[in-house]
């Protein structure tokens, strides 16, 4: 009974520390370089459609179809994986999503040597039509 309780106690411990750490996500500060950026690609529907594809390749299994933080692997991970459909995230500038999307950090892996700068600009359009 005593070894059950212990158990216990380390379980909501454990869930307590996973979910504080959650909540306390340090800030992600964008260079300023990158926050003045300008994307250089339209959003054109041929844009757009490649944007998907290139989503769903590279982002859908953590951030999810919707972009709401909710793929098949967000719940291996830490931090919060945001909603791209939310106010505060479309208000972030093209190149700090750039940024965040292409040199990512912690859990958020760099892009830089998966795609090209291009397509990074391309799935940022792409992330644009995920809003509310």
């Amino acid at each position: 009974m005593k070894t059950i309780k212990i158990l216990m106690i380390i379980g909501i411990v454990s869930f307590g520390l996973f979910s504080f750490n959650k909540l306390t996500q340090e800030e992600w500060k964008v260079p300023a370089k990158y926050e003045k950026m300008k994307n250089p690609t339209k959003a054109s529907s041929e844009n757009l459609a490649i944007g998907k594809s290139l989503y769903s390749k590279h982002c859908k299994s953590c951030h999810g179809s919707k972009g709401y933080g909710d793929g098949t692997k967000a719940d291996n991970l830490e931090g919060d994986l945001g909603d791209f459909s939310s106010k505060v995230f479309q208000s972030q500038s093209d190149g700090a999503l750039f940024y965040k999307s292409y040199i990512g950090r912690k859990d958020m892996p760099s892009y830089e040597k998966k795609m090209s700068e291009e397509d990074m600009w391309i799935t940022v359009n792409f992330m644009r039509t995920l809003a509310e």
